[in-house]
């Protein structure tokens, strides 16, 4: 299961909106791909399609949508917002990864 922290859930809706998408029926898409500094690198993106292979979670008011390839990656990840002068946006907190880089938008394990 993936959680969503309250500021993760406030920033979510907030762009689901301006780009179009309703918050309460679609979805945030959170999947893993090759590529990064660290090896694998996160996506994030929203979707309003679900496919079989898929896992459907919902978590703060938030349903995330993960395919079964990434699900072992990011089974017990937190999805956290980091605001401010210093902010990086959306952040995974997973602790299934044994390195992460600088930026935090990549790992492996």
């Amino acid at each position: 299961m993936i959680k969503v922290s309250n500021q993760a859930k406030i920033e979510v809706q907030k762009l689901m909106k301006a780009d179009g998408f309703d918050s309460s029926s679609d979805y945030v898409r959170v999947g893993v791909k090759s590529g990064g500094c660290s090896g694998l690198s996160y996506d994030l993106k929203f979707d309003n399609l679900m496919s079989v292979e898929d896992k459907v979670y919902e978590d703060n008011e938030v349903k995330i949508i993960v395919d079964n390839k990434s699900f072992l990656y990011l089974i017990g990840t937190t999805l956290e917002f980091s605001g401010g002068l210093n902010g990086k946006g959306f952040v995974f907190n997973n602790p299934n990864a044994s390195r992460t880089c600088g930026c935090g938008e990549s790992f492996s394990l």
